[in-house]
């Protein structure tokens, strides 16, 4: 056998000995979805922490976890970490452009339009959890009716939908903390302590 046939036959593989990312991008998203649909809720006014939680937690912490499933080739964490991180980046954008001079407000008509597209990936998505565990799913189908009853609230102008939306989100974002901490709590303890169905 030559060297150079030897060269051929090597083989290497990666040992993934990374943490799992999924409880950090379940519960910054549970976090800040809390917070958000306690204002929609009638709670507290649109302020700065919401703003702050949508950049950093709800927005760059999910980005972070969705890199990392995509290094464990996780598809469907990356595509949706990523891509519900971006949505915080792109909600704040959406509110804080026009105060910065940068741009219009978004009519009720057009973020309608963007909490409806939403609303589809996150119903297409919610299909992909069927294959997942029980909390997952509750988290992704609770989500899609909170777009869409915010997309609703919004073309209809009709604010008590909002509010309905609010409590509705409360109980998403809720849904997807226990999916998070259990993860954590589970690994912690080498048992099923909070059980995901």
């Amino acid at each position: 056998m030559t060297q150079e046939s030897k060269t051929e036959c090597v083989s290497v593989k990666n040992l993934d000995i990374t943490a799992n990312p999924a409880p950090l991008g379940l519960i910054a998203f549970g976090m800040t979805t809390v917070l958000l649909n306690l204002h929609n809720a009638g709670f507290f006014a649109l302020g700065s922490m919401i703003l702050a939680m949508g950049i950093f937690y709800g927005g760059l912490a999910q980005i972070i976890a969705g890199i990392e499933e995509w290094k464990k080739n996780n598809t469907f964490g990356a595509t949706a970490f990523t891509s519900y991180g971006l949505f915080w980046l792109t909600l704040v954008a959406i509110l804080m452009l026009p105060k910065l001079g940068l741009a219009d407000a978004t009519d009720k008509t057009a973020m309608a339009a963007y909490l409806f597209m939403w609303g589809l990936f996150t119903a297409v998505m919610f299909i992909g959890t069927l294959k997942a565990n029980r909390a997952l799913q509750f988290v992704f189908a609770t989500l899609a009716i909170l777009f869409f009853l915010l997309a609703l609230g919004d073309i209809t102008g009709n604010a008590t939908i909002t509010v309905i939306a609010g409590y509705e989100g409360i109980i998403c974002g809720f849904s997807a903390i226990y999916a998070g901490l259990a993860q954590v709590l589970n690994e912690m303890y080498k048992r099923t302590v909070a059980p995901l169905g």
